[in-house]
C-alpha cells in the first residue's frame, strides 16, 4: 500500500509541475493575458476541468508560477552555498556573483518577471507570493552579511538596511542583464556587484 501511495503523490505532483511550466512558457511567449486557462490546459495536455482540480481559479495558477519562477533563481543564486571551506566572506561573494550570472539572468526569467508585475498590485494572490519570495531572498542575503560584517570584527545593527540596499543592488544589474544581455559579459557583473557589495558593507570580499 505504501508504494501506492507514493506513487500517487508524485504523480499529482508532476501534474501541478506541468501546470506551472505551461503557464510559464505561455506568459513568456504572449505575456499573462496568453495564458488563459484553455490554452493551459492544451500546452499541459490535460482537461481545463484538470486545473480546477489543482487550483481554485486562475488567478491562483498564475500566482503559482511566479512563485516557482522566483524560488528556482533564489536557489540558483544560493547553489554554491554547501562548499563548506568557504569564508563567510566567500559564501556571501559566491551568492552575489551568482544573483547576477546565467541562469539566474537569463532573459526568459527577466521577461517572467516583468510581465508579472503589473498583477502584484492589484492581485492578492500574486501580491502574497511577491512579498514572499522577496523576504526570502533578502532573509538569506541578510543572514550572509551579518555572518561575513561578524568575521570581519564588524558588528552592526543595520544588517536589514544593508541588506535591502544589497538586494536593490543586485535588482538592478539583474535586469539590465536579462533585458540587454549582449552589453554584458558575466564576469563583468560579477565583478561589479562584489566590489559595490565591498564598498558599501566596508569589508572585502573576493573575487568569485
Amino acid at each position: 500500500m505504501t508504494p501506492r501511495r507514493a506513487f500517487t503523490r508524485e504523480g499529482e505532483e508532476a501534474r501541478r509541475a506541468a501546470l506551472i511550466a505551461a503557464t510559464l512558457d505561455l506568459i513568456a511567449e504572449g505575456g499573462p493575458q496568453a495564458a488563459t486557462v484553455r490554452a493551459i490546459a492544451l500546452r499541459a495536455g490535460v482537461t481545463q476541468g484538470l486545473i480546477r482540480h489543482y487550483f481554485a481559479s486562475k488567478e491562483e495558477l498564475t500566482a503559482a508560477a511566479h512563485e516557482a519562477l522566483m524560488t528556482e533563481l533564489t536557489e540558483a543564486s544560493a547553489a554554491r552555498l554547501d562548499q563548506m571551506s568557504d569564508t563567510h566572506a566567500g559564501r556571501l561573494a559566491k551568492f552575489v556573483a551568482d544573483a547576477v550570472s546565467p541562469p539566474v539572468t537569463a532573459p526568459r526569467a527577466v521577461s517572467l518577471w516583468a510581465a508579472s508585475m503589473h498583477l502584484v498590485a492589484r492581485d492578492p494572490h500574486m501580491r502574497a507570493v511577491h512579498e514572499a519570495t522577496y523576504l526570502a531572498f533578502r532573509d538569506r542575503l541578510e543572514r550572509l552579511i551579518r555572518d561575513a560584517l561578524a568575521e570581519a570584527g564588524r558588528f552592526t545593527g543595520d544588517s536589514r538596511d544593508l541588506a535591502i540596499a544589497a538586494n536593490a543592488l543586485l535588482d538592478g544589474l539583474w535586469i539590465e542583464a536579462g533585458a540587454l544581455p549582449e552589453l554584458f559579459s558575466p564576469k563583468q557583473l560579477k565583478s561589479i556587484a562584489i566590489k559595490v557589495l565591498s564598498r558599501l558593507l566596508q569589508i572585502s570580499l573576493p573575487e568569485v
